[in-house]
């Protein structure tokens, strides 16, 4: 440890050198708490000298605007080929090997194998080595503005070691998408889960407040789909994060969403239920077999359930209570928790029989080789003492039942989907987006739903017979055109034209379409006077459908293509139901994200009504991504509403934006 200060001549007792000049030889680390101009000039003389990496915990770059994007730039010059982590970050604790290059002091330990969590916020980061949970962890990393390393670097390098059991991240925003998502497959590869916690959102482009996309689909819907499809398991608390990450740590990745609970409380007993019944888990009642035997071993006044409250005649007792947790284990679970609140302090005659409890279940757990947890129902009623026993032993020590069932409910379905994204891999993210996409989008024009059709039906999609009339025309339908049709203005300045009354429908005969055209005309005229108009559409209205759907394709500047599939038609506003994917991606991807609607159960018959063409539905996403992803001047195509029918699925309306 070599201390560099010219002001002092100690540091911790160290013996402080005046200069980088005067250290014996080129550093392997290096931590920069200097000022800003001197981190730059100190980074030049440690590159020059050969210096392995470091830390700059010097603030004042980036982050702060102004010139700080150029006195970063000037940072990252003067390191040259070392690695540097920051500016304004904390730094890196490496608990595996006892090294920290960290300003503060700080918590938490490592046993053998632990969590590594990378974290944007430098106080986050320290709060998170302080917090009261017993989480084993491998390393900690605050990254800050992320100048040279990124968050994909690290989870990267970390998912290759052997000590590290899970990865946890705090995410602001992702700078490069497609470097993250091939650092999270290999994460996968090698079975580490990764638990984000991401927090803000970036603002919508001007153009999706045109589109009905923007009340349904987000950033924040953008990075579920990301971390969905990457099998990246999402929390909203920072509580939420160290639990979920302790219980992998500890207890492992159930195999199944099979859940066995006990408690001594039918209170307890009764929050679990209520809990795993909003998440998802399952609470398979015993066997007849099972509940025969459980009665025999317990007191007359004990329900046999699932949720199972053993009563308190038995409570302490470890020859009544482990028979009556083997006995219930061996129905076939895939994980098992315990309701258990122990004593404060001071109060520490009755700790004996929670303890006596514990051993009772995690024999059991053990017998029936089940992931398993005690987990108190406050928070802090779990004291350190006790939750390194049960480390000790394999078993999580959770604290707070939501947070507890919501640790195995993510775990639990990180495990599922885990092999199916193994097994069916989406393609690889694809930055496609424009120069200035996300930042304005005000360089995008919009097609005449005439233009946008035409489109539509050159890449396969199937639209409404139609032609194009001008005002004053002698019309005559086209042959295989008949009543009744629907006339529109055409125009790219009118995306909603029935908000102005430019769309008739309906309209039976001739004469009723010579006043139809008149009146849009007219109402042109008065609401929009200055929009640009190429005519009039007319085209054959379509066979009212089983089911209407909404379809958006967008650039993104993070993600490239967002895909998003929702209710159509009126219900868009007024039910939100809606599912972002990202693209490129396979058809099954598409079928499962369409199969999540409300609106799949009358795509599929609902009550006994008619079913509609929804693998015709899959097929029409998947062209719609592939011109997308061909052709690089689409912005944005929506068409809302898709009329989906028993034997076809039809775009009525449209909207298409070109870069």
């Amino acid at each position: 440890f070599w201390p560099v200060n010219p002001k002092r001549d100690q540091i911790g007792g160290f013996d402080c050198f005046k200069s980088i000049e005067d250290l014996p030889e080129a550093p392997d680390a290096v931590f920069v708490a200097v000022p800003r101009e001197q981190a730059i000039e100190s980074l030049a003389q440690l590159n020059a000298m050969g210096a392995g990496g470091a830390v700059v915990y010097t603030a004042g770059f980036a982050e702060i605007g102004g010139d700080g994007a150029d006195k970063e730039a000037a940072l990252i010059e003067a390191a040259g080929d070392m690695a540097i982590i920051g500016p304004n970050c904390y730094g890196v604790i490496n608990y595996v090997d006892k090294v920290a290059l960290w300003p503060f002091a700080h918590g938490g330990a490592f046993s053998g194998r632990g969590a590594a969590i990378i974290t944007q916020s430098g106080m986050l980061s320290s709060d998170l080595t302080m917090a009261q949970r017993s989480l084993p962890l491998s390393y900690m990393m605050s990254v800050g503005n992320q100048a040279m390393l990124r968050l994909e670097d690290f989870v990267d390098t970390l998912a290759q070691l052997d000590e590290v059991s899970a990865i946890g991240i705090h995410i602001e925003g992702i700078k490069d998408s497609q470097r993250f998502e091939a650092a999270a497959r290999r994460a996968l590869e090698r079975n580490i889960p990764i638990v984000a916690l991401k927090t803000g959102v970036s603002e919508l482009g001007r153009e999706l407040t045109i589109s009905h996309t923007g009340s349904l689909s987000g950033a924040d819907e953008a990075y579920d789909a990301f971390f969905e499809r990457l099998g990246i398991i999402r929390v909203t608390e920072p509580a939420m994060l160290l639990e979920t990450l302790k219980f992998i740590t500890v207890a492992g990745v159930p195999k199944g969403r099979r859940l066995v609970g006990l408690a001594c409380s039918g209170g307890g007993a009764t929050m679990v239920a209520d809990n795993a019944e909003r998440l998802g888990l399952e609470l398979p009642r015993p066997r007849p077999e099972t509940e025969t035997s459980l009665r025999a071993q317990l007191p007359i006044t004990a329900t046999v359930s699932n949720p199972l409250d053993y009563t308190t005649p038995i409570w302490g007792f470890p020859d009544k209570t482990e028979p009556v947790f083997k006995t219930l284990f061996a129905d076939g679970y895939e994980a098992a928790v315990i309701i258990q609140d122990y004593p404060a302090a001071g109060l520490d005659e009755s700790k004996i029989h929670y303890r006596n409890d514990s051993i009772s279940f995690i024999n059991a757990a053990k017998a029936a080789g089940l992931p398993a947890a005690v987990c108190s129902t406050i928070a802090e009623n779990l004291d350190q003492e006790t939750r390194e026993f049960l480390i000790a032993n394999g078993v999580a020590p959770m604290q707070g039942i939501g947070d507890c069932l919501g640790a195995i409910s993510a775990a639990t379905t990180y495990g599922q989907a885990r092999q199916k994204i193994l097994d069916n891999p989406d393609p690889p993210l694809v930055r496609l987006t424009p120069s200035g996409v996300g930042e304005d989008q005000g360089n995008s024009t919009w097609l005449d739903e005439g233009e946008a059709k035409a489109m539509l039906r050159d890449i396969g999609i199937d639209v409404p017979s139609a032609m194009v009339v001008h005002k004053g025309d002698e019309i005559q339908l086209l042959a295989g055109m008949e009543f009744p049709v629907a006339v529109k203005i055409l125009s790219p300045d009118i995306p909603h034209k029935s908000e102005i009354g430019a769309v008739k429908l309906g309209i039976k005969n001739m004469a009723e379409l010579t006043t139809a055209i008149a009146d849009i005309d007219d109402a042109v005229s008065r609401h929009a006077p200055d929009a640009r108009t190429n005519g009039f559409l007319v085209e054959m209205m379509a066979q009212p459908p089983v089911a209407e759907v909404l379809v958006s394709l967008r650039r993104d500047p993070t993600f490239g293509i967002i895909v998003t599939i929702a209710s159509g038609g009126v219900l868009v506003e007024l039910i939100k139901d809606s599912k972002t994917i990202l693209a490129p991606c396979t058809d099954a991807r598409i079928a499962a994200a369409i199969d999540q609607l409300a609106v799949t159960s009358i795509i599929d018959g609902y009550r006994g009504g008619a079913t509609g063409d929804k693998q015709g539905l899959v097929k029409l996403v998947a062209r719609l991504v592939a011109a997308m992803t061909d052709d690089a001047g689409l912005a944005l195509i929506e068409l809302n509403p898709l009329f989906v029918g028993s034997d076809r699925v039809v775009a009525v309306d449209a909207l298409v934006a070109r870069y």
